[in-house]
């Protein structure tokens, strides 16, 4: 399918600011990334475009002025060659100085549009893969060895390892849309894997389950976000409450329906959150533990709004998110491929569930597996 390539226009800004302080819209620092790091993310990188170039939607545009997930893939392709030229000048030669890229008439010229996802795939994974092999083959007196950008602009390897760093990782961010997509494909693959997984309640959320118990009275109702394998929905039912058991994953859903419970395919962005059970009636309680993380930033103030707008009033609500900065992806336990996480810090998550209507009782901090950091949030409805 051929698309006009002008419509998307032209990126022309100065990005070399990213070496000093963090990136507001990717949320990547680049400035205090460490360079013995580089080969590993950018592996890490590539297996995620990989992951979303498997999306049936991966050659069509969300929006007619932004490149599709399979035009930024051959982007980020040829940024890995690109760079891999740089270094290795800056290494053979003493300060290079660098042909001007045009990255748009790059995209042109080369067709983006018209590539197959199939073929684009393992070649950018085989550019990534090369040039990370180069960077972690870097002596360790040559790190400060520079070249000139065709602007005059600068850089050692090392600050150019991690210019070409954030590159990559930005562009993750711009194709957002499809991470979400991605992760749920991620969870609907292994979904038997994650459930047989499941180990008992962490002792930090089994004190938020004790708690939101306590609050509640026999026979309350409780809206679960992701009940993945169901062991938290177990868990309510045997303190004696009722629980509505929602996921994104389909295979989640079909896994529980396999076992004879009533569960629900749910978006809580999206899908109506009535339980058809009880048209109307709100909630008591909702219970989103490790499944709002998932939720894209910008997003995540409309879905906590309609999580309120389907509680009662001094209904509650806990959630659980990872703290940090920027966006993710993880590729570790027993779900293989990759799936996409959005970090928090405490003052902005605060006042995201403040503006959607819900008056924060604490949010207090967990250490997870892998030395991961949690922020746990019991609120209830203002």
């Amino acid at each position: 399918m051929t698309r006009d390539q002008g419509d998307v226009e032209p990126d022309t800004k100065d990005w070399t600011w990213v070496l000093e302080r963090h990136c507001k819209e990717c949320g990547f620092d680049a400035s205090s990334f460490d360079r013995h790091e580089l080969p590993h993310a950018f592996r890490k990188n590539a297996q995620v475009w990989l992951t979303l170039l498997a999306d049936p939607g991966a050659t069509e545009r969300v929006r007619p002025d932004r490149w599709s997930t399979l035009e930024y893939a051959c982007h980020v392709h040829d940024v890995h060659q690109i760079f891999h030229d740089r270094v290795s000048s800056m290494l053979a030669e003493d300060t290079p100085h660098f042909p001007n890229w045009d990255q748009d008439e790059a995209a042109v010229t080369g067709r983006y549009a018209d590539q197959l996802p199939a073929i684009i795939g393992p070649t950018l994974v085989a550019a990534a893969y090369a040039v990370a092999d180069l960077y972690a083959s870097v002596p360790a007196l040559s790190w400060g060895r520079r070249g000139v950008r065709s602007n005059g602009s600068v850089f050692t390897i090392e600050s150019l390892g991690r210019y070409h760093l954030h590159d990559v990782v930005h562009h993750l961010h711009d194709v957002r849309d499809a991470a979400g997509r991605a992760t749920v494909r991620a969870y609907d693959g292994h979904a038997d894997d994650y459930a047989e997984a499941e180990v008992p309640l962490p002792p930090a959320v089994e004190t938020a389950f004790e708690q939101i118990v306590s609050l509640l009275s026999a026979g309350s109702r409780v809206l679960e976000i992701g009940s993945a394998g169901g062991r938290d929905a177990h868990a309510f039912e045997r303190a004696g409450l009722g629980v509505r058991r929602t996921d994104v994953s389909a295979g989640f859903v079909e896994r529980l329906r396999s076992q004879g419970y009533d569960a629900a395919v749910l978006d809580p962005l999206t899908d109506s959150l009535d339980d058809p059970a009880a048209t109307g009636a709100p909630y008591d309680a909702v219970w989103a533990n490790a499944s709002l993380l998932h939720v894209a930033r910008e997003d995540l103030g409309t879905v906590l709004a309609r999580l309120a707008g389907a509680t009662r009033p001094n209904g509650l609500l806990y959630a659980s998110l990872k703290e940090g900065d920027g966006e993710g992806w993880s590729i570790h336990g027993p779900v293989a491929a990759p799936r996409f996480f959005t970090y928090w810090q405490e003052p902005e998550l605060r006042e995201t569930l403040e503006r959607a209507g819900w008056t924060v009782r604490h949010i207090r901090r967990s250490r997870g597996l892998r030395d991961t950091e949690w922020l746990l949030v019991l609120a209830s409805r203002g």
